[in-house]
């Protein structure tokens, strides 16, 4: 077995999207060689329903997914085709965009106002840049949750973890998408498969994550204090990219720790990217920008499975 090191390590950073939404940016515009087959990911959590409530109006995406994982409140969803829902605490929707959508989301905050998600965004390959839209809504019920002899727990979102699969299937990049929660103190061992991308987000607690330098069965001092750089101390709102291996380790700190993990096969294509649509070439995204205008984006009928 071969430990993953730790690449790169840094703190999401505040930004602000929508129609004046304030959130967390873990990684994206930019790190695509990184993280491919992953484009974006945003931690949007607040308490502040000023801080949210103008929400995502309607805009369009092409040549991507997009993966919506709510913890708290609720997001309300309609597309230009008809399609509408509501996502609340636990729910998933993984949304092909392919060819083309325009839709808009709108969030809302629990009784207490906290609302609280998650949204990936993942490439698509050029083969499937066209592809007939289409979403897949899970509600939290199901999605498997598995609990292993240590107190650690795993909602698997998508792929297979500890002989469990996720809720989703059929995604292009065949990811690996849990949200794993380690008891404190409790060390823990996952493996990945070598040849995937992948990386930790660390949303709650704090730990150490082992990095391939330290000898096996050796740990570098747990210091509770997140950093930049390689060291593998994290807490709340960083993110980990891995380098190459087979398994990582994480030792969960007093408070424990909860982290989305996620990998998938990179695509290794060259990516042109403005806004919510992205595509192989700088033609395309033109085409796209074009259709959009001139109101012939739309090609397919979205439809859910």
């Amino acid at each position: 077995m071969s430990l993953r090191p730790i690449r790169q390590k840094y703190k999401s950073e505040p930004t602000i999207e929508g129609a004046g939404v304030k959130l967390h940016r873990a990684f994206g515009f930019g790190k695509t060689d990184d993280f491919d087959p992953f484009l974006l990911l945003d931690d949007f959590r607040n308490e502040n329903e000023d801080d949210y409530k103008a929400g995502f109006p309607w805009h369009p995406h092409r040549g991507i997914e997009t993966i919506t994982y709510m913890l708290a409140g609720t997001v309300e969803h309609k597309d230009s085709l008809g399609n509408s829902g509501i996502l609340s605490g636990g729910d998933i929707q993984w949304m092909t965009a392919g060819s083309g959508i325009i839709h808009q989301e709108m969030p809302h905050g629990d009784e207490g106002g906290v609302m609280h998600g998650f949204q990936l965004w993942a490439n698509l390959p050029s083969s499937l840049k066209m592809t007939d839209p289409y979403y897949q809504d899970r509600s939290a019920a199901d999605v498997p949750e598995v609990t292993e002899d240590d107190g650690t727990k795993a909602r698997i979102i998508c792929g297979n973890l500890w002989g469990k699969a996720g809720a989703v299937d059929g995604v292009a990049a065949s990811p690996n998408y849990f949200d794993i929660s380690v008891p404190p103190g409790v060390k823990k061992t996952i493996k990945i498969d070598v040849v995937r991308s992948a990386f930790a987000y660390v949303f709650a607690g704090d730990g150490f994550f082992s990095d391939a330098s330290e000898p096996r069965g050796v740990q570098t001092e747990y210091t509770g204090v997140s950093d930049t750089g390689t060291n593998g101390n994290v807490d709340n709102r960083t993110v980990v990219l891995f380098d190459r291996g087979d398994e990582i380790r994480v030792t969960a700190g007093s408070a424990g720790i909860r982290f989305l993990l996620l990998s998938g096969e990179p695509i290794q294509e060259p990516v042109a990217w403005y806004g919510p649509i992205v595509m192989n070439t700088e033609d395309e995204l033109k085409a796209a920008s074009e259709e959009f205008q001139n109101g012939r984006f739309l090609r397919h009928k979205g439809v859910f499975r």
